[in-house]
């Protein structure tokens, strides 16, 4: 790999932006393609697929085999709300690749004995989520039922373009939700990202198989492309 395109990418990478390189597998020749430049890219369905699955592989294309080496940040899942459903939640994410932290105020619930092996921070949103580097490549999941601490924590996750953003809490609650968010000036286009209620439609009671539908509608946004989530939206919404 030559000098330069390596310092690119360590730049991407330390970004956490997610980068691909192709490789002209007839000629050697490399290029460097970001997260930013897909969209304009001659391979760009080609590419954006193979970010969304965080694999690397070959590829037929129009002018030849190309190798695609792909670089994604790791996946993390940021939760507010120490409670019963999380204690399932962390784990099953823990054993899908990502970085999860738990965060509450409440001591009582935030405690290493009920989530062992798992970053727990007993502090309210606005001094805990500031640290935690929320990005593209974080899933936020407010579960609380606290407004006082949810509400500033969906905040914070959508000005910061998180790939995944759910609220537990049925539609009337959500409804009222909506309504405390809008006031402090945030938009329609900014709300609707945010997916309640939580998880996929699976008929989930207990708080394992609410967890287990929240993960797979966590996965289905990381791995489906933009065109069948919102299908899937639009499904769910009717």
């Amino acid at each position: 790999m030559k000098i330069n395109i390596l310092r690119e990418l360590n730049t991407e990478r330390a970004a956490r932006r997610a980068a691909v390189v192709v490789t002209d597998v007839a000629s050697g020749e490399q290029r460097l393609v970001k997260a930013a430049d897909v969209a304009r890219d001659p391979l760009k369905d080609l590419i954006a697929k193979h970010i969304r699955s965080g694999k690397s592989g070959m590829e037929e294309t129009p002018q030849g085999k190309v190798f695609l080496t792909v670089h994604v940040p790791p996946a993390q899942l940021v939760i507010t709300g120490a409670v019963h459903i999380s204690q399932a939640l962390a784990p099953i994410a823990k054993l899908l690749g990502y970085d999860v932290t738990i965060v509450d105020p409440r001591t009582a619930f935030a405690s290493i004995e009920r989530f062992p092996d798992v970053k727990v921070i007993a502090e309210w949103p606005d001094v805990a989520l500031p640290t935690l580097g929320i990005d593209h490549y974080t899933a936020f999941v407010a579960l609380t039922h606290d407004p006082k601490i949810d509400d500033p924590a969906l905040t914070h996750a959508l000005a910061r373009d998180c790939f995944y953003i759910g609220a537990l809490g049925s539609r009337k609650t959500h409804g009222r939700r909506l309504e405390r968010l809008k006031a402090q000036g945030i938009s329609d286009a900014a709300l609707a990202r945010i997916q309640a209620p939580i998880g996929l439609d699976i008929g989930a009671v207990s708080p394992s198989e609410i967890a287990v539908a929240i993960m797979g509608e966590i996965t289905a946004r990381l791995r489906q492309s933009p065109e069948k989530v919102r299908e899937k939206a639009l499904e769910k919404a009717s």
